[in-house]
């Protein structure tokens, strides 16, 4: 589609503001919303409105990707027409208008013919796995910035689009043409107060489980552990390269053994810290969480989260063996209190998990509510061993349901809060 009727012919083309100007944020001021320019002048409203919504609906299939990061899409325009895209895909990937400024580059239309940025959401200011994106953009040299939501965090607020108008960028504010809680609901649930109050990882829940629900397959099938296809595996290694730390329990290490590491294609740059909940100090350390990475695999560091005080000699035999030991506070039925070991992740700079345990696990996080991103995996295998997730699931609100394939497999996707 072309924009250029989205300009009036004026003849001029709005003139860029300075680049490299350094972005900070002070928490306790938060930006006025009278910063922003709500006039469009020599835009047309109505179809950069469209252009939002579009950005927004693109933006919003990567959601499970992204998530706790927001879904945002944004385009480079030049005298009207989109000379280029972008979007947020992953977590830990360039943002939105990083992704859009690089197309535009290899688009070969010339820098200085790029005036306007549109961005569904306001670009950000503070440095996280990324840059910061208003620097981006005053490097860029563009001049003129319209923007569909402001950040909903209370710290942030307005702050991006107010250093772009001290750097001579004309901003513009078109609020509900990508409203948040249509294009990334998870988002605002994220920047809930409760959230800021007791911070906790976004945590995603992921299983493999039979046509009938069951976590283990027959023990005729798979080796007795296997239930998904080659697929499906690529792809669950591909999500442990694109979360902090994976979550499990000592359970599932007696049971399985696990090796909880990356392995191509998953990203080996990114290995994910592997957390162990052992209330009693039973992981061995023989275990196959010790052993050394192999060819095509990353490891990630082992800590084993324990009651404090816990016995020593086993503490230190698993010291040596390479784990990082941290003792916590009892709670329910004598165990590791939940709470305390999100509290810690969280302190520990784990902002995304993945939770791959069996059932006793996961239902303790159904329970706390602990639960924020479903990934079930249904392979193509009939009866099984044990328990099943159904009476936990039964209880769940789901929102934003993606029902798809991966090879063999059925993968059933949602947000639980």
């Amino acid at each position: 589609m072309q924009w250029a009727e989205a300009f009036e012919t004026t003849g001029e083309t709005p003139s860029g503001g300075p680049g490299g100007a350094p972005c900070s944020t002070k928490p306790d001021e938060p930006a006025a919303d009278a910063m922003v320019q709500p006039a469009l002048e020599s835009l047309n409203e109505p179809l950069l409105r469209r252009l939002l919504r579009e950005l927004g609906e693109e933006a919003s299939a990567h959601r499970f990707e992204v998530a706790p990061n927001p879904c945002v899409g944004a385009a480079v325009l030049s005298r009207g027409e989109v000379v280029a895209k972008g979007v947020h895909r992953f977590w830990g990937g360039p943002h939105a208008e990083r992704e859009a400024l690089a197309a535009a580059e290899a688009s070969g239309v010339p820098r200085e013919d790029w005036d306007t940025l549109v961005v569904t959401l306001e670009p950000c200011c503070s440095t996280g796995k990324t840059g910061p994106c208003v620097e981006a953009i005053l490097d860029a040299g563009i001049g003129e910035v319209v923007v569909g939501e402001l950040d909903p965090d209370p710290r942030h607020r307005g702050k991006g689009l107010e250093l772009l108008r001290e750097a001579g960028v004309n901003v513009h504010l078109l609020p509900g043409a990508a409203a948040l809680a249509e294009v990334s609901p998870h988002f605002l649930v994220w920047n809930l107060p409760d959230r800021y109050r007791r911070p906790r990882p976004w945590t995603i829940a992921k299983w493999a489980q039979t046509r009938t629900g069951q976590l283990s397959p027959p023990e005729d099938v798979g080796g007795g552990r296997w239930i998904t296809s080659s697929a499906s595996l690529n792809e669950v290694q591909v999500l442990r390269g694109r979360v902090d730390a994976i979550l499990t329990g000592v359970g599932t290490v007696l049971e399985d053994d696990p090796r909880l590491t990356v392995r191509v294609p998953g990203d080996l740059s990114r290995a994910p810290r592997r957390v162990v909940m052992d209330s009693m100090l039973r992981t061995p350390p023989t275990a196959r969480l010790f052993d050394a990475p192999g060819d095509g695999e990353a490891a990630g560091p082992v800590t084993i989260l324990t009651l404090a005080g816990m016995d020593a000699p086993r503490a230190r035999a698993l010291r040596e063996a390479g784990a990082e030991i941290v003792g916590l506070h009892t709670g329910e039925h004598g165990r590791v209190a939940l709470r305390d070991v999100h509290t810690w992740m969280w302190e520990a700079g784990i902002r995304r998990v993945l939770l791959e345990s069996g059932p006793t696990l996961l239902q303790r996080h159904f329970d706390a509510e602990f639960v924020d991103q479903l990934r079930v995996y249904t392979g193509a295998v009939n009866g099984g061993r044990g328990p099943s997730m159904a009476e936990a699931l039964r209880g769940v609100t789901w929102h934003g349901r993606l029902d798809r394939e991966q090879g063999e497999d059925a993968v059933l996707e949602a947000f639980t809060n």
